[in-house]
């Protein structure tokens, strides 16, 4: 249900927040860690430093960190940027489905919508890296062994 660039900016948040006696972590550092590619990431961060979810510092020691505590970022701000949850279309083409129009899925696809955007507003970047505590690091180790045995 989400864009790989979603997955990628959650990815890079919850490395960020399970390591933030690190701050700032460099865009390199976080691309391996998190197993995405480093120029796509580069341009995933800038957004999310432009939607005032991280901070940005330049130079040799410089890296990102979140802009507030991981508790008080939510998911659906990480991800606003890179969804368009404001303009929920049809999935299934109808180009007049609306609450006023609706097609044969519509409720059920609207309850589906209101689900995920609730669990996105009340879950924090803090509450997933406390859930699943080296998320990220466990996917860089298995690509690492991945090519070891090429």
């Amino acid at each position: 249900m989400l864009s790989r660039t979603s997955e990628y900016a959650l990815r890079a948040l919850i490395h960020l927040a399970e390591h933030e006696a690190e701050w700032p972590i460099a865009g390199s550092r976080i691309a391996a860690a998190a197993d995405i590619p480093a120029k796509y990431l580069s341009k995933i961060l800038g957004d999310l430093v432009r939607a005032g979810i991280l901070e940005s510092s330049p130079g040799k020691t410089g890296g990102f960190r979140l802009s507030r505590p991981a508790k008080r970022v939510s998911l659906l701000e990480v991800l606003a940027p890179f969804e368009p949850f404001e303009h929920r279309r049809c999935p299934f083409g109808s180009h007049e489905c609306s609450d006023a129009n609706p097609c044969k899925a519509h409720e059920g696809w609207k309850k589906v919508v209101e689900t995920q955007q609730r669990f996105l507003m009340k879950t924090s970047v803090h509450d997933i890296s406390e859930r699943m505590p080296d998320l990220v690091s466990g996917r860089a180790s298995k690509r690492k062994k991945r090519s070891k045995k090429s």
